[in-house]
């Protein structure tokens, strides 16, 4: 295989690629509350961020701004965006509600509060804006502008102006965190960051000088009783019995919200008194430590719940499959698993009796083992190490093994088998290195590689897809150079993929090590696995030539242990 092999392969996205055989389309995922959650959330961010834009414009002019509203209107208010936007609105609240049902509140992250509390906060601050401009005009007919809105907030009531900057700041820091939380494991976000957090705080800045700049200008024109007997006519701001009915509206829209939220947590109460009536489960740990929680409560929040340390990169959503555990005692009457938590059980092919403890509720007294450590340590000494331990990050990871080592053996002393396999090793190790990748763990004769643990995400790609090719070069080297003392070349198989891992270090606390798991890892090992069966000697998936930037000239679909969807592969070479 020639040094340009594998990256032969790669062509920007969007150029011809060569015709692609027919493939089978993958399912689709199921439509899940988190993905219903992101669509309308990026609905409502939009909103808010062409609000914020309108708003920068008073830094140019009152005039400028008002023209601006018309680009906004036309936009929203058409009957397509307003369905659209009150759809996305009120199916946020509900899900945030459900989020509030939901959560048990047991040690949040700071993070997770700030996101549930900005929130919640939303409606109630927004609800006078609402009711002052669209429920204004669709049941009074007052047609409002900048000017009025702005003589509201800066003279004629400016709690209503503290308000509007309110309910903006607080708008905008929700959907920039949901934003991080979606983003962050996305190939480029790591370069992109600085310039999205500079966005992120000069939006609102600017924004918010806009609105400030409008209102002087306002203040100005408010001096004039001329511009007051046109601005302020009623057909603008209502008559007093119109204003009285819009007062009246609003109350009932914060009561219906108080009311709901209110309906939330005194069901959160019956659910308590539910489970206080249905009894308890003991849980005990392995270090002794015995639990009793009510039944219905999972693993993960009865360990927090008893401040038993617990891993969970994720927030107990399912995603990660740190706080993995086995149950020794008392599996027979437990539950099976539901739809989340059996994909991911899947995908790292758990074994007899291992559970995600954030979705494993218990019906039953059951003895528990965590199979992750709760605070992985770190070696400060180790460049690897400048990933924070626990951390969930984008990874490229590559597997490589060596065929035919048992008949190796079989044909050799111990010794020189082993001496054959360390040259194979060291060959490869080098290889990788030499690409940018880190040699991670030595699995009898093959090895765990990672890039992207120092790099962004297309450098990463690139760095694997180079270290492909590198390898066949050592390889072949290494075979010449043994010609002699070997009656079969070398041949081995590299699989390839990239995408989110828990990366830290695993382990006991004598015998920590610095490795990644989660499916991308599961994934690539499997690729490698199919190498022999393919006969080829690198399974590639699309995922590492996406982040890459490019395609590849070829590519099917491939059916892999332990997922329901198959997977998009290139192979490189043949065996």
């Amino acid at each position: 295989m020639t040094r340009t092999a594998a990256i032969a392969t790669l062509q920007p996205a969007g150029e011809g690629a060569g015709v692609r055989p027919a493939v089978a389309v993958p399912r689709r995922s199921p439509l899940t509350l988190r993905r219903l959650r992101l669509a309308s959330g990026l609905v409502l961010f939009g909103y808010v961020l062409t609000h914020l834009t309108n708003h920068a414009l008073g830094n140019v002019s009152l005039r400028t701004m008002e023209d601006g509203l018309d680009v906004v209107t036309a936009l929203w208010l058409n009957p397509l965006g307003l369905a659209l936007l009150y759809g996305a609105l009120l199916l946020h609240i509900l899900l945030g509600l459900q989020a509030l049902y939901a959560s048990r509140f047991f040690r949040l992250r700071a993070s997770e509060i700030l996101q549930l509390g900005s929130g919640l906060l939303i409606p109630p601050l927004l609800v006078s804006h609402i009711v002052g401009t669209r429920v204004a005009f669709a049941t009074e007919g007052l047609d409002k502008g900048y000017a009025q809105e702005l003589y509201a907030f800066w003279i004629a009531a400016p709690m209503l102006g503290a308000l509007q900057v309110a309910v903006l700041i607080v708008a905008w820091v929700h959907g920039c965190m949901g934003l991080y939380f979606w983003l962050r494991l996305k190939p480029g976000f790591a370069r992109a960051a600085p310039g999205l957090l500079a966005l992120a705080v000069l939006v609102p800045v600017v924004a918010l000088l806009g609105f400030a700049q409008g209102g002087r200008a306002i203040r100005a024109l408010a001096q004039d009783p001329a511009w007051r007997a046109v601005a302020l006519q009623p057909v603008h701001v209502g008559l007093p019995d119109q204003v009285a009915r819009l007062a009246g509206i609003r109350d009932r829209m914060l009561l219906i919200y108080a009311g709901l939220v209110a309906a939330v947590i005194a069901a959160r109460g019956v659910r308590t008194l539910a489970e206080i009536q249905r009894g308890t489960v003991r849980l005990s740990y392995p270090d002794g430590r015995v639990v009793r929680v009510p039944r219905g409560t999972s693993v993960l929040e009865a360990s927090r719940r008893n401040r038993i340390p617990h891993a969970s990169v994720c927030g107990g959503r399912g995603r990660c499959s740190t706080c993995r555990i086995r149950v020794t005692d008392g599996s027979d009457g437990a539950p099976p698993p539901g739809r989340t938590e059996g994909a991911v059980l899947a995908r790292i092919v758990a074994g007899p009796g291992v559970r995600l403890a954030c979705q494993f509720r218990p019906e039953t007294d059951l003895a528990v083992v965590p199979l992750l450590p709760p605070q992985p340590r770190v070696r400060p000494t180790d460049l690897l190490d400048r990933a924070e331990s626990g951390e969930e990050r984008f990874i490229v990871a590559m597997f490589v093994d060596l065929r035919g080592s048992t008949r190796l053996a079989e044909e050799r002393l111990p010794y020189d088998t082993v001496f054959i396999i360390n040259r194979f090793l060291g060959a490869v190790g080098e290889a990788v290195r030499s690409a940018g990748g880190s040699t991670n763990q030595f699995l009898g004769d093959g090895l765990l590689a990672l890039f992207g643990l120092e790099s962004e995400p297309e450098q990463a790609a690139r760095d694997a897809l180079r270290a492909v090719d590198l390898i066949g070069d050592s390889v072949a080297a290494l075979n010449r150079l043994l010609a002699e003392d070997l009656e079969h070349t070398l041949r081995y198989g590299i699989g390839v993929h990239a995408g989110p891992a828990i990366v830290g270090e695993m382990g006991d606390a004598t015998d920590a090590r610095f490795t990644a798991l989660g499916d991308t890892v599961n994934v690539a090992s499997r690729l490698q696995g199919l190498t022999k069966a393919l006969g080829c000697v690198a399974v590639v998936s699309e995922a590492v030539y996406q982040a890459a930037g490019g395609v590849p000239e070829t590519i099917r679909d491939i059916a892999v242990d332990g997922r329901s969807d198959s997977v998009r592969v290139s192979m490189i070479g043949s065996l």
